[in-house]
């Protein structure tokens, strides 16, 4: 889409100002007549434009990347702001609350107290209508990565959110139709302002091969994911270069990828190493190698 609105401009500029230069000198008929040719200044006019109309677009491009990634900083907070007044108000979390079908309504008969089989099993052809919802189990793990029928627990989170007026947008609570975590951004967990990236969260142990992104730094607890939608699984594809990555952990954390509370991938690609308490971002790679888990409570 850009390249086609830069050569719109271009041919604007050539129809403002050189058409009508060629008929008025008479250049229609240079077959008869070659004296009459643009002048050097007329030349130099036109190149200056089109110079500084490359370098407007070039420098509005990086403003509205600036303003996607600052997007992603803003949601982060929002997001941990939002659980810490949804826990302040209905002192459980979201997702997990044992009680959430009192306030909302309950779907698939799910009614009374704590965990329901029936309605922890709907899948995407079973969204939500309104605000009826399921409760969870209540154990302070939003959506383990281990048993199944805890899975559903992340989708139910952020329909919660949204349902209590914590976050904007409405959610369907149920999983995509690819497996029990798949995550669809701007049907079942939000989407970003950077192209085709989503949020999602789920909870992780601090070491073996559940620690977040296999940095052995990492806390227990709940995390918030961003990135890029994997086929039939979470936001796990990267959605930042290095260097963007970079930018958004200098502002949100301590600027390293495998410590504090922003953790971004374990790769060669995205880190200069492994090794959490040595890594840094590569910032030598202008591909888009990286992804996002930030402790959400």
């Amino acid at each position: 889409m850009a390249k086609h609105r830069n050569l719109a401009i271009i041919l604007a500029i050539f129809n403002e100002f050189l058409i009508p230069r060629i008929y008025d000198r008479g250049m229609i008929v240079m077959a008869t007549s070659k004296r009459h040719a643009f002048s050097l200044v007329e030349l130099s006019i036109v190149l200056v434009i089109l110079g500084l109309l490359t370098g407007g677009i070039l420098t509005g491009q990086s403003l509205i990347r600036a303003a996607e990634l600052r997007s992603v900083i803003t949601d982060f907070t929002r997001y941990q702001t939002a659980v810490r007044s949804f826990r302040d108000k209905y002192f459980a979390l979201p997702g997990d609350m044992r009680n959430a079908t009192a306030f909302w309504g309950a779907q698939a008969g799910g009614a009374g107290e704590g965990y329901n089989a029936t309605c922890a099993g709907l899948t995407h052809t079973s969204p939500a209508t309104g605000t009826v919802t399921c409760n969870g189990d209540g154990d302070g793990m939003v959506g383990t990565n281990g048993a199944t029928v805890e899975r559903y627990e992340r989708f139910r989170f952020w329909q919660q959110l949204a349902n209590a007026g914590l976050v904007e947008g409405s959610y369907t609570g149920v999983t995509g139709p690819s497996s029990t975590f798949h995550a669809i951004p701007g049907q079942n967990v939000p989407k970003s302002r950077v192209g085709n990236t989503g949020f999602d969260i789920r909870h992780y142990d601090a070491s073996g091969s559940d620690a977040v992104f296999s940095w052995g730094q990492s806390k227990n607890g709940n995390y918030f994911l961003y990135g890029a939608p994997l086929d039939g699984d979470s936001v796990m594809s990267s959605a930042l270069t290095p260097e963007e990555a970079w930018n958004v952990d200098t502002k949100l954390d301590d600027s390293k990828p495998g410590m504090g509370k922003l953790y971004a991938s374990a790769t060669t690609t995205c880190a200069t190493t492994t090794t959490a308490n040595t890594a840094l971002y590569n910032l030598t790679n202008s591909s888009v190698a990286c992804r996002f888990a930030m402790f959400a409570d």
